[in-house]
This record gives C-alpha cells, sequence and structure tokens, in this order.
C-alpha cells in the first residue's frame, strides 16, 4: 500500500498510528488536544517519535460515549486535518463512522478512513469509499458506544468475528472497494470482556489468515488496568507495550498507540526479534 510518498510493505515491519483524539471526553486524552494548536503540535510531536500515521477522532467511542452531531464531529476535525497538513505529508486516517466526515476529511487532506462500525453505521460509507478508492479500516464491534459492552455474549468469539469480516469484505468488493485497500481490526475493547480481549491477543495469527493487514489498538486500555490494578489510564503505557509486544510476535501490522515515543522503541526491537530472517 503506497500512500502519498510513503510505502506500507505489509509483514516487513509493524506501522505505529499515534492516536489524536480532538474531543473534550475520550476516556484517556479526552480535552487535551480540542484546541488547534495543541493537536497540531501533538500529531507534530508523534510524527517526530515515530508515527507512521495520525489517527484523527472528532467522536468518542468510549463505553457509554453519546454521538455527538455532524456539524459539531466536522468542526472538530476538518480545521485539524487542514492544519496538520499544511505542515507534513504524515499519511492521516479520519476515525469516524460517518460518510460525510469521511468524505470531507479525505478533501482536506486525509488519506485513510477509520471506521469502528465496520461501516455498519452509515450506509453511504462504502458506497463513499469506494469512490473515494482509499483504504478503509473495518473494525468488528457490536452495539455502539452506549450499548456495547452489554453485548459480549458470543458462543464462538473468534469465529464470530471472522464471519463478521467476510461479510464487510464481501460488501466492500461488490461495492468495487479493492481488497488491497482493507484493513481489519478485532475491535479489542468494543463489545469484548476481558478474557475476551485476552483471547483475541492470542489469535492473531488466525485471523491474519483471512489475508489482510492488522491493525491492533490495547492502548491504555481497561483490560491492562485489570491486570495492574491502575484505574488511571495514563500510567498503562508498559502495561500497552507489553501487549504490543505479543501483538507484534503473531503478526499484527498496525498498532494503534497513545504513547507512540515507548511503543516506537518497543516496535523496533520486537520488530528485529520476530522479523529476524537470519540463517545459520
Amino acid at each position: 500500500m503506497q500512500i502519498r510518498d510513503y510505502n506500507f510493505n505489509w509483514n516487513q515491519r509493524t506501522y505505529i498510528m499515534g492516536i489524536l483524539n480532538v474531543t473534550p471526553d475520550s476516556f484517556s486524552d479526552g480535552g487535551e488536544y480540542n484546541e488547534l494548536q495543541k493537536a497540531v503540535n501533538q500529531a507534530l510531536v508523534m510524527v517526530k517519535d515515530g508515527a507512521d500515521i495520525i489517527d484523527i477522532g472528532g467522536q468518542s467511542t468510549r463505553p457509554g460515549a453519546l454521538e455527538v452531531t455532524l456539524e459539531e464531529e466536522l468542526n472538530r476535525v476538518i480545521p485539524v486535518i487542514k492544519a496538520i497538513r499544511e505542515k507534513t505529508d504524515i499519511p492521516i486516517s479520519i476515525d469516524t463512522t460517518r460518510a460525510e466526515v469521511a468524505q470531507r476529511a479525505i478533501a482536506s487532506g486525509a488519506d485513510i478512513i477509520n471506521d469502528i462500525s465496520g461501516a455498519t453505521f452509515d450506509p453511504d460509507m462504502l458506497d463513499t469509499v469506494a469512490r473515494l478508492q482509499v483504504p478503509i479500516i473495518l473494525m468488528h464491534i457490536r452495539g455502539n458506544p452506549q450499548t456495547m459492552q452489554t453485548m459480549t455474549d458470543y458462543q464462538d468469539l473468534i469465529g464470530e468475528i471472522e464471519e463478521f469480516f467476510l461479510d464487510r469484505i464481501a460488501q466492500c468488493v461488490q461495492k468495487g472497494i479493492t481488497k488491497s485497500n482493507i484493513i481489519i481490526d478485532p475491535g479489542i475493547g468494543f463489545a469484548k470482556n476481558y478474557q475476551q480481549n485476552i483471547d483475541i491477543l492470542n489469535n492473531i495469527k488466525r485471523l491474519k489468515n483471512l489475508g489482510f493487514p492488522m491493525l491492533i489498538g490495547t492502548s491504555r486500555k481497561s483490560f491492562i488496568g485489570k491486570i495492574l490494578n491502575e484505574n488511571d489510564p495514563a500510567k498503562r503505557v508498559w502495561g500497552t507495550g507489553a501487549t504490543c509486544s505479543h501483538a507484534i510476535s503473531q503478526g499484527a501490522d498496525i498498532l494503534r498507540v497513545h504513547d507512540v515515543a515507548p511503543m516506537y522503541d518497543i516496535t523496533r526491537v520486537a520488530d528485529a526479534i520476530t522479523r529476524s530472517k537470519s540463517d545459520y
């Protein structure tokens, strides 16, 4: 996959997606970057620290988060995308479930659409992606942020995630989206309980057999807090690092993280060990 002057060579190394939430209420960094200059400065710091993609979101998807209006989401993300694009050509993804936000974001300089609903919330999303011919990240979810934590009853967790992706991928292809523009994300923390998150991390290789690059997003999430007995998400950095290292060993292609600098070091070392092709 090539985006601007950046080549993404899957299975060669792990790529880092830096999280930039321009919201007042995201679970970990809400309110920190919802002013334009603060958001731009943070994006540039993440680029310097090793990010390969900046993921910009204007709608919190934490459990229980309420939906903002279309106008509010646009007002949050479009000025930030434009301002960042003036400073750097780093690939930008727009974290949205709305086709209109996706379209406006791409027109403003974004490159990738990151849809936590797997393009199920907005019936126009796949048509929009097909028309724009840009990559889309399809995430697995049940319900929505208000209801998802009550929808964790699976008969076959990994099998049902596979079925979801097979259906969404078929829908993408039917709409004219090329397979090379599809990335999948099993949705850790989205309609998943503690043990189910662990199970996903231990089944990345199986999900990779679907044949698509995989994004893993564990950063600062509550299951790490449970393991560490740590209620402050900002203090879950090294727990996040452990999950990232494990995900790399299982074949993850992109890690979506808040703390780019430490995860960049972890990724480089884990890649050197996991992806080594030494002959003896």
